[in-house]
């Protein structure tokens, strides 16, 4: 059939994979082809992708990778990979190519959970592993950036945390919000369906190469103490492609069922912000917030997920939360925690319009303060100067997250206790008494610590 005579939709489909296959186009710029193409077309199934993995793009992967870090099962770090980079990509892409490359299993250790004497699990991935799957997040990112939902912040470019919270702070304030069901998926990471998953994948992906290569990385199992274990559910711990692969599985069982069915069914406005699988949903009507709590558990366990029952509340709050709180005798309205700060209903400063308060949680704050002492107690024999420039660089980081809007008293008292235990325990370097109050002013001229400030707006 002559070129004219074709479809148009054909010939623009032909055209696209025309493009993505060009030479002489860079990864990136293939990738954003690939991104355009998304956009364009929502139901398109990409049957060519795979050969993106290519040296360039292995290559941005490895440098993307940080200095330093612990090792894997292979015990391979990047300055020993380094050490005969160009050949070991070489060898690299022949075997995934050739569908030889096997996963490895993920190192599991423990490290102590702050604020707990229990230990946390880490997943440490091999090198090599690292690569891969940082390319294929690259790929399916491309694809998925078009689809997933605007109020999705978690793991996601040019999104953080403080925009959910700015967000929040508009819908609360601004909308008409009544009532907030906070909600908290119980190790989701570990309860990923791995079928419902790879069937997910499937709407977008038919490029049978990298869903093969994915559900290796699936079942790639864990090692422990010597003993290996199948992961016969969850994502790759640690894993670089563990958090595109979550956000994809809660857009298709919570965002898109939130935003396509359930929020027709409201009688009032709501609004549900995600960040990874932490969320807050924001209603006008009680009924459509009770509703919501019940009818989103059954739709989580419909895919193996449970929510916490201890993370997962209904509270009013918003403009008339504290008044009707006061009406039934409670001195204050509820409130509820959200990326690591406890939201609470205030006013402004003439008391005459709402706004939303917060401070960092304080359980969250003693956990800091906490591996803060564990820091100076182990390193205090270290030189003056690295002390205050690592305490300055620690200060910095805290006051950047917890820098928002209304929460100056928390980080005020943040940076004061961490002086308190600075001059603790350099006290502890010399005699009694070699260190006073004076000499640690007198330090503190000579090595300043940046004093605390809001550094987000969220209005």
């Amino acid at each position: 059939m002559p070129e004219e005579e074709r479809p148009l939709q054909q010939q623009q489909r032909s055209r696209d994979i025309q493009i993505m296959h060009s030479n002489d186009e860079t990864v990136e710029t293939k990738l954003q082809r690939i991104a355009e193409k998304a956009g364009r077309d929502p139901e398109c199934r990409f049957t060519s992708l795979f050969h993106l993995v290519d040296k360039e793009l292995l290559l941005g992967c490895f440098n993307a990778l940080k200095e330093g870090k612990a090792s894997g099962i292979d015990r391979i770090t990047k300055e020993q990979y380094a050490g005969n980079l160009m050949e070991n990509l070489d060898d690299l892409i022949g075997r995934l190519h050739r569908m030889a490359y096997i996963p490895q299993p993920v190192l599991r250790v423990y490290i102590p959970k702050a604020g707990s004497k229990k230990m946390r699990p880490l997943g440490i991935p091999a090198l090599e592993d690292k690569l891969v799957q940082a390319a294929l997040s690259k790929i399916l990112q491309a694809i998925y950036e078009q689809d997933f939902i605007d109020d999705s912040y978690g793991f996601r470019p040019n999104r953080s945390c403080h925009d959910a919270l700015r967000i929040i702070n508009q819908t609360i304030t601004g909308k008409g919000t009544n009532y907030i069901v906070e909600a908290d998926i119980k190790g989701f990471f570990d309860n990923v369906d791995q079928d419902e998953l790879m069937e997910f994948l499937a709407h977008r992906i038919a490029d049978k190469r990298v869903l093969r290569y994915i559900k290796r990385f699936l079942k790639s199992g864990i090692h422990e103490e010597g003993v290996f274990r199948a992961s016969e559910k969850g994502t790759p711990q640690g894993g670089v492609i563990s958090p595109v692969l979550a956000n994809l599985y809660l857009h298709y069982t919570l965002d898109l069922w939130f935003q396509r069915k359930y929020l027709k069914t409201c009688t009032g406005t709501a609004r549900l912000i995600r960040y990874a699988d932490d969320f807050v949903v924001c209603f006008k009507q009680e009924a459509d917030a009770k509703r919501f709590r019940i009818e989103m558990e059954k739709r989580l366990n419909q895919y193996g997920l449970e929510i916490a029952p201890e993370k997962t509340k209904i509270l009013e709050f918003g403009p008339q939360a504290q008044k009707r709180a006061k009406e039934r005798g409670e001195r204050k309205a509820e409130t509820f925690d959200f990326l690591g700060l406890t939201h609470y209903c205030t006013t402004s400063r003439n008391g005459k319009t709402f706004q939303i308060g917060r401070k960092s949680i304080s359980k969250r704050i003693t956990a800091k303060l906490k591996l803060y002492r564990q820091w100076i107690k182990k390193h205090r024999t270290l030189s003056t100067v690295e002390i205050m420039k690592t305490t300055a660089r620690k200060l910095r980081g805290h006051y950047a997250y917890y820098g928002v809007t209304g929460n100056s008293q928390s980080i005020q008292n943040f940076a004061y206790e961490v002086r308190m235990l600075l001059y603790k325990w350099l006290g502890r370097r010399g005699k009694r008494g070699s260190m006073n109050f004076d000499k640690f002013n007198l330090l503190l001229k000579r090595f300043p610590l940046p004093a605390p400030r809001i550094m987000v707006n969220l209005w």
